[in-house]
């Protein structure tokens, strides 16, 4: 491997295999499309018994993220260490409540995708019509809109609307996903992505045929996309960290 990817030596050998992971889907994030100029936030918890995250430098493109470069805070959003970049206040608003709030929640990701937005903004929200939205049956909440997450009094709100579930709608605005693993994380994104988009792909051509509720707990039960059983989702986010190191694997730095 290049010199110029090895670890500095400031970082702990998990911290660093932390950042690599989370810069590697950063990368990914802008390969998919799903970045948004130099705004958005997937954070991860550090290893270790410090209650620590990552998360994106404010003012850099996902492209430019490394794994040098993201910045460590803790749960009040103080820097640890140093750090050439702020982070955006609208980010920790809510990453840092659930962070710090629930044991579980080791990497949120927060996008303003087209199609998420987009089924943000329904009266209805998701609609359990297709493959993908089946498997999140069960799984979906929701949080009216406010304005701009940037008052820390409403992570609290955010916090108390999810009741617990991983993916969280925010009206009029987008999602917020939650995992045990970034790799978890990750899946659940995808998946919520490709329902949003066969959502508005088939809700303009008429009437939306329903599953039944059998079907929907069924594929709940059956996916595998995102069950610790088998693991978590880590097979297809390694599959896209193999991709990004094809053709960007800068992020190692």
């Amino acid at each position: 491997m290049s010199e110029a990817f090895l670890r500095p030596a400031r970082f702990s050998e998990t911290e660093w295999a932390a950042r690599v992971q989370l810069a590697a889907c950063y990368r990914i994030f802008a390969h998919l499309g799903w970045a948004e100029l130099i705004y958005n936030h997937i954070s991860l918890r550090v290893p270790g018994p410090e209650d620590h995250f990552l998360i994106n430098p404010f003012g850099l493109h996902y492209t430019e993220v490394t794994a040098s470069n993201l910045v460590k805070v803790d749960i009040d959003g103080n820097t640890m260490g140093h750090s050439d970049w702020p982070i955006n206040p609208a980010g920790f608003t809510f990453h840092g409540a659930i962070h710090a709030t629930l044991p579980d929640a080791h990497c949120v990701m927060h996008v303003h995708t087209t199609p998420t937005m987009a089924v943000c903004c329904l009266k209805d929200g998701l609609s359990f019509t297709n493959f993908y939205a089946a498997q999140l049956y069960g799984q979906v909440a929701y949080h009216a809109f406010e304005g701009i997450t940037v008052h820390r009094d409403e992570g609290a709100r955010i916090l108390a609307s999810s009741g617990g579930k991983p993916v969280l709608l925010l009206r009029n605005h987008g999602p917020v996903i939650m995992g045990s693993t970034l790799a978890q994380a990750f899946n659940r994104l995808w998946v919520l992505q490709r329902a949003c988009e066969v959502q508005m792909a088939s809700q303009p051509l008429g009437e939306l045929q329903p599953i039944t509720e059998a079907a929907l707990q069924a594929c709940v039960r059956d996916s595998l996309n995102f069950n610790p059983q088998f693991g978590a989702g880590e097979d297809s986010f390694a599959a896209m960290q193999r991709l990004i190191d094809r053709v960007d694997p800068g992020y190692r730095a």
